[in-house]
């Protein structure tokens, strides 16, 4: 079942929620759910090189050691190789997490596992996703 992650039960707990016209960012104490419009070409320049600067200015740590979720409830496409372009600006991922509900999502996503040097999960749903990054967070307050 695909899932906006404002239908879920923890869309309450996002402490700030960016919308911008390729798609909308909710925040969380240690994580970030995206979820991307249809039919955006998500690339580091138009997208990520933005949103990345402004969401790691909203948290304390700069931004690093932040798990990222992308909710894939629409189509929409990602240059994987601007990935590496996103290291080389020294933003270090605990975590990156695609929830994706199709096949074609599944195979989009063996695809990104070749540029991401993170930690990297896939998840059906987003509830299993939020529950994966806040147990990583824990983890990583407890150590």
């Amino acid at each position: 079942m695909i899932r906006s992650l404002k239908n879920s039960p923890y869309y309450k707990e996002a402490f700030n929620e960016l919308v911008y016209p390729f798609g909308s960012y909710y925040l969380f104490d240690g994580f970030v759910v995206a979820e991307i419009n249809e039919d955006v070409i998500y690339s580091w320049e138009h997208h990520g090189k933005q949103i990345t600067q402004e969401i790691s200015n909203l948290y304390e740590n700069n931004g690093d050691g932040i798990i990222y979720i992308t909710n894939r409830i629409y189509n929409y496409s990602v240059k994987p190789s601007d990935w590496l372009k996103f290291y080389k600006n020294n933003f270090n991922l605990k975590g990156y997490a695609i929830v994706s509900y199709s096949e074609k999502g599944k195979k989009n996503s063996l695809l990104e596992r070749l540029f991401m040097n993170s930690k990297m999960k896939r998840f059906t749903c987003i509830n299993s996703a939020i529950e994966w990054a806040a147990s990583e967070i824990t983890h990583q307050k407890l150590a």
